[in-house]
């Protein structure tokens, strides 16, 4: 038997600093997980005994994590806009970033004429569902399609909606660039595409370049590819006063504006910023 505070501090010393962990909370959300308790509990209760079943399994858990392995894969849990979603091996673990995404179409709809009337929206290459199943939740009157090629993608999203209980939402298993919505309309386009440059990839942090999938993470020799092919699609498929957001690298605002602008069909081109000041996301408005 090993106390909680013993174990932490256990934990603390195998776990090496690295771009995308913090070993203090990674420990204590190992632990949490293990002990079905919230932090709250774990900083409480640091004299409490812990069992050596749990013991080992923190511990094989904490090396696998100092190896790099993302902690959402290992507890198949990940907060995005203040909803608990699902994650598994296969598909990109959802950032904050995207957040800033999901906020642009909640208050475009909430301030514009599209909050009268049933929308719809597609998400292209939904991954996890976070962006769909956060649209489907905070945007009622919406009817959100969800695609993706990837077939880990799409059960994690239904997971997702199960999870959330959501009715105004589906999924579809395709290639989008086959022209499988050639005879519907969409009100909004979203899409966090692949757009890493393919010869970076290797250089990202391990828990990225090593675990997740290169599927979601490949833009392209430039990291462009995808805004291509997706402003392709909108094309086809826009209705009427449609909008297209993606979200972008934070150096590729000219890049994707361009490659809007290129479509000749949007009045108005927009670029927002995340909380670290980088552009995040590229919206353009019929």
């Amino acid at each position: 038997m090993v106390t909680i505070e013993k174990l932490l501090k256990d934990g603390i010393e195998i776990i090496k600093q690295r771009d995308y962990n913090n070993p203090y909370l990674d420990v204590q959300l190992i632990l949490c997980h293990l002990l079905k308790k919230d932090r709250v509990y774990v900083h409480l209760n640091r004299k409490e005994e812990v069992d050596d079943e749990i013991k080992n399994k923190f511990l094989e858990m904490v090396y696998k994590r100092n190896q790099g392995y993302p902690l959402q894969y290992m507890t198949n849990v990940q907060e995005f806009m203040g909803l608990e979603f699902f994650v598994q091996e296969g598909i990109l673990v959802p950032r904050p970033d995207t957040e800033i995404l999901v906020e642009k179409i909640i208050n475009l709809v909430k301030n514009s004429d599209f909050k009268d009337r049933t929308l719809k929206i597609l998400d292209i290459g939904t991954g996890s569902g976070a962006i769909a199943v956060s649209l489907a939740y905070y945007v009622k009157n919406s009817f959100v399609t969800a695609v993706d090629v990837s077939e880990t993608a799409i059960s994690t999203t239904e997971i997702n909606i199960e999870k959330h209980n959501l009715k105004n939402i589906r999924t579809v298993k395709a290639d989008i660039f086959e022209d499988v919505f050639s005879d519907e309309k969409f009100d909004i386009v979203v899409s966090n595409p692949p757009y890493i440059r393919r010869e970076i990839i290797r250089d990202l942090p391990v828990e990225v370049s090593e675990y997740e999938p290169k599927l979601a993470l490949d833009g392209g020799e430039d990291g462009l590819l995808y805004y291509r092919r997706i402003a392709e699609v909108f094309y086809k498929i826009h209705g009427e006063k449609a909008v297209l957001c993606v979200e972008i690298g934070h150096d590729q605002k000219q890049d994707v504006e361009r490659i809007f602008e290129n479509l000749n069909i949007f009045k108005i081109i927009e670029t927002d910023k995340d909380l670290g000041g980088n552009d995040r996301v590229v919206t353009g408005f019929l």
